[in-house]
């Protein structure tokens, strides 16, 4: 008899180990009732004190002031308040990207339109007929580079070599009135034209600064436009199951467990903010190259293709070519005549003689460049602030907002009882996140929508890198050029191999060894009672024994 006083002692024990810290009288659920009730839901069947949690699927199962619904609909509310974090923190980015573009493309349309509007004031009264009789050849031109900077497809050399032997053929005629033209004569004064030179260098010139120019513009714009476009995109990519239970366990379930007041570990958040991100911080390689790329296509805006002086005086440069024309009239016509022939007499000539006009190039005396300058300096601080913003996601939205600070790093929340975070934090990236202990996260299976949205970062650097040389590259060569590049879903071999020795289907959502944390074990849901139930077994132990040796 001498050893039941002991087994009955033992009893006791695992009976008040179980009851956890919660003590012997049942907390009261007053404040998670109010807090429940701010959230929108109905207090009809929330306990007034805590009740056993074995029902609990997310949250662990001690004490809880939680039932099945109420844990459900915190599931439900995390997921949404997340997406509403998400959506805040890519505003910030895109209305960086959105602003920058529409200063661009405004400064680049507002130059080409004052340039496009200086011509028709100005070419009326110094070439009279040469101009009214050929407005729709000077309309057309800056439609085509309009139609060229928005995005149309248009080989912007071949537009301007267009516009010039157009312009050749209409002022010979103009200046040569007596003599009836064919077309067959105008062919041959063409071929001869690159020889001839009777534009002096401008066409040259103007092509070799306009094409480079007019490619940075729109590379740019582009660049800025597809940045933003992608941020939008990626912001709209659903959460997984597994991340919504992460999430839900991080916010709410302190709540849950009673402990209102207690903010999630800063690490804990970060490694379910890290597992839940992975996708998304995988853009950070290719959307820094888009940044990087960018900043050197708007160093192009200055130097000798600078494009205020480019583009903002086109009118001058067509003016400064008429007149060479003008000025070298009879040299021109003869060597014309000598290379082609003399054309035959017109029975209508006119006498065109008196009503011709000598004009002068157009000069601009505003002050160009200041305005672009300051947007430059302005867009390449900002392009550099949201470099990072992909790997940044995690820290911004665990701030002290929702985290505990780090000075009470042993009072926080770590997802099973307030106390230290010991597992480390995971790195960034979807291959990274193979042992990351909060998220289960396959990294087999990258999301499809970001994997296209890296792609189009991918095409576009492309073609801001050409447009930094001066080369043209549309859409459809720069997707060639990378394709085959060995990106595919981000996974590397090792690391996927690794991850498809396990079998998904054998393991159970939410149960993580934690790495180098004692006390803690695996996060299963009967882990917590695990040191009672070992109680009672030894103390049926004690007592069969003693009762086999009556």
């Amino acid at each position: 008899m001498h050893f039941f006083p002991w087994g009955f002692w033992l009893l006791c024990v695992a009976a008040s180990s179980a009851r956890g810290d919660s003590g012997s009288k049942a907390k009261s659920c007053t404040e998670v009732r109010q807090f429940y009730a701010t959230k929108g839901f109905s207090l009809h069947g929330v306990p007034q004190a805590e009740i056993s949690g074995e029902h609990l699927r997310i949250c662990p199962q001690g004490y809880t002031c939680c039932t099945s619904e109420m844990e459900e609909n915190f599931a439900k509310k995390s997921q949404s308040e997340f997406e509403d974090m998400m959506t805040e923190a890519s505003r910030s980015a895109q209305v960086t990207l959105t602003s920058q573009y529409k200063n661009f493309d405004g400064y680049f349309q507002d130059l080409l339109n004052k340039s496009e509007k200086a011509l028709y004031d100005t070419f009326p009264s110094m070439y009279g007929e040469l101009y009214s009789q050929n407005v729709k050849l000077f309309k057309d031109l800056f439609s085509e580079l309009r139609r060229y900077y928005r995005g149309s497809n248009i080989n912007l050399e071949e537009a301007l070599n267009e516009f010039w032997t157009r312009l050749l053929e209409r002022l010979f005629k103009l200046m040569n009135p007596q003599y009836h033209i064919t077309d067959e004569y105008l062919d041959c004064m063409v071929k001869h034209s690159e020889q001839h030179k009777p534009f002096g260098e401008v066409p040259r010139d103007l092509k070799l600064k306009a094409t480079r120019a007019f490619i940075a513009v729109r590379s740019y714009v582009q660049g800025l436009s597809v940045g933003s476009d992608v941020v939008k995109k990626v912001s709209q990519v659903s959460l997984s199951h597994e991340c919504t239970r992460a999430i839900m366990k991080l916010v709410y379930c302190p709540y849950c467990r009673g402990m209102s007041s207690v903010k999630p570990c800063n690490n804990y958040c970060h490694n379910v903010m890290k597992g839940c991100l992975a996708n998304q911080a995988d853009l950070d390689t290719e959307w820094r190259n888009l940044i990087d790329s960018m900043l050197l296509v708007a160093d192009r805006f200055d130097g000798p293709s600078n494009v205020d002086t480019v583009i903002g005086t086109i009118h001058t440069r067509i003016a400064e070519a008429i007149s060479n024309m003008q000025e070298n009239r009879e040299s021109i016509t003869a060597k014309v005549f000598q290379g082609c022939g003399n054309p035959r007499i017109s029975t209508k000539a006119s006498s065109g003689e008196d009503k011709k006009r000598r004009g002068k190039a157009v000069t601009n005396d505003r002050s160009l460049g200041l305005g672009l300058e300051k947007l430059v300096s302005d867009a390449k601080g900002k392009l550099r602030d949201i470099k990072d913003y992909w790997v940044a996601l995690p820290s911004t939205i665990c701030n002290e907002k929702i985290t505990s600070s780090s000075v009470n790093e042993d009072k926080c929340w770590n997802g099973m009882a307030k106390g230290r975070y010991l597992p480390e934090v995971m790195g960034d990236g979807l291959a990274n996140q193979i042992n990351n202990p909060e998220v289960e996260v396959d990294i087999t299976k990258p999301d499809m929508t970001i994997r296209q949205q890296i792609m189009q970062l991918k095409i576009m650097t492309n073609r801001l890198r050409n447009a930094y040389n001066g080369n043209d590259v549309d859409f459809q060569d720069a997707s060639d050029d990378i394709s085959g590049s060995g990106s595919g879903d981000g996974c590397p071999d090792e690391v996927c191999g690794k991850r498809l020795s396990k079998n998904p289907s054998t393991r159970q959502p939410e149960v993580h060894a934690i790495p180098n944390q004692s006390g803690r074990g695996v996060k299963g849901a009967s882990s917590k009672f695990l040191p009672s139930s070992l109680l009672i077994f030894l103390s049926v132990a004690v007592m069969a024994t003693h009762y086999l040796r009556r």
